[in-house]
């Protein structure tokens, strides 16, 4: 049974994962395929900028006739609390509570997008503002990324590598990979990937220096996917050893959860480390030199990745970003078409 809403990947079951992807691919490669959501609406709510997501959302469901209507709070739309509990007092006018309930009367499905601005991580990781959509919407709310996850773009990952390596990605080496950035990002996209990969059947390499742990619940449950599909997981604090006969490098930043909204003791924490950056001779030592570069998108040059990777023929970091479009579809379809 598929989960009413789409928050996290591991909501669904495998089988369910699988057969969205084999959706997704079809779609891609047949556009004769009818569009099967005439006359439904999807609002998408951006608390945070936005160009991949907002983008093939709104492509994906004007190819099936459906329609999108995009929110950005405080632009356009009155700003929204997100907190419970508290006095409204002061600049913000609507509650997150009557905007979901509303909006669920006006539309088929929601789509929320909302970094974290908590102060701790205890707080953060529970993903209050996509959950509560969900929980008052009445209708499906899909997690457009949050502070812990970002299931679409892992969607989008599991294609591409699907496409990339074969359909049989069992025992394949899958490395996450830490890379420097000026500032701390989310967990978000590292996190889905890391879940995804192990979904597909690959062995998983979690990179990162001391500091940078991903949430130890996550890391279970990336271990937990891993031993139910056959694959491993290993945590490394060598970019170099990581990468070595690696059929995949997914390289991303994320903050250090350890000094989560404690801005100066994270920088101290990643200054020194800004030779953890993929570039040519690190892809030269994956796979026979063939492994795959990726990334989530946005990505600064010569920060995370050299131009010579990005350039070269390792990136499937764009097909990742069109494969958003297709997954999406796929997953609209699903959520509002009536597929089981």
């Amino acid at each position: 049974m598929l989960s009413r809403s789409f928050l996290a990947t591991e909501d669904w079951t495998d089988e369910a994962i699988v057969a969205l992807l084999d959706e997704a691919a079809a779609l891609k490669a047949d556009p004769r395929i009818p569009p099967k959501l005439h006359g439904k609406t999807l609002a998408l709510i951006f608390f945070d900028p936005s160009l991949r997501t907002r983008t093939s959302f709104e492509v994906a469901i004007a190819k099936e006739g459906g329609h999108a209507v995009v929110l950005e709070p405080g632009k356009g739309s009155w700003a929204i609390e997100t907190r419970r509990g508290v006095v409204m007092d002061g600049d913000k006018v609507e509650h997150m509570i009557e905007a979901a309930r509303v909006l669920g009367r006006y539309v088929d499905a929601l789509g929320v997008r909302s970094f974290p601005k908590e102060s701790s991580w205890v707080e953060a990781r529970r993903d209050a503002v996509v959950r509560g959509f969900a929980e008052h919407a009445g209708v499906p709310v899909i997690n457009l990324e949050s502070a812990r996850r970002h299931p679409c773009q892992g969607l989008a990952d599991a294609m591409t590598l699907r496409e990339r390596l074969g359909r049989d990605l069992a025992r394949k080496r899958f490395v996450l990979t830490w890379a420097w950035h000026p500032k701390a990002l989310p967990v978000a996209v590292p996190s889905s990937a890391a879940i995804v990969a192990a979904t597909v059947g690959m062995d998983v390499t979690i990179a990162h220096p001391p500091g940078f742990e991903l949430d130890a619940d996550d890391l279970v449950m990336v271990k937990t996917i891993a031993a139910r599909r056959g694959g491993r997981v290993e945590v490394v604090h060598d970019l170099d050893a990581a990468v070595e006969g690696a059929h995949a490098v997914y390289a991303k930043s994320w903050g250090s959860l350890g000094a989560f909204g404690d801005a100066p003791r994270e920088a101290e924490l990643r200054q020194g480390l800004k030779y953890w950056i993929v570039d040519e001779d690190r892809m030269r030592s994956t796979d026979g030199g063939g492994g795959i570069f990726m990334h989530c998108l946005p990505v600064r040059r010569g920060v995370e990745v050299t131009d010579g990777v990005l350039d070269g023929a390792w990136s499937a970091a764009v097909d990742e970003a069109e494969n958003r479009l297709h997954v999406q579809r796929a997953l609209l379809r699903r959520l509002l078409g009536g597929s089981a």
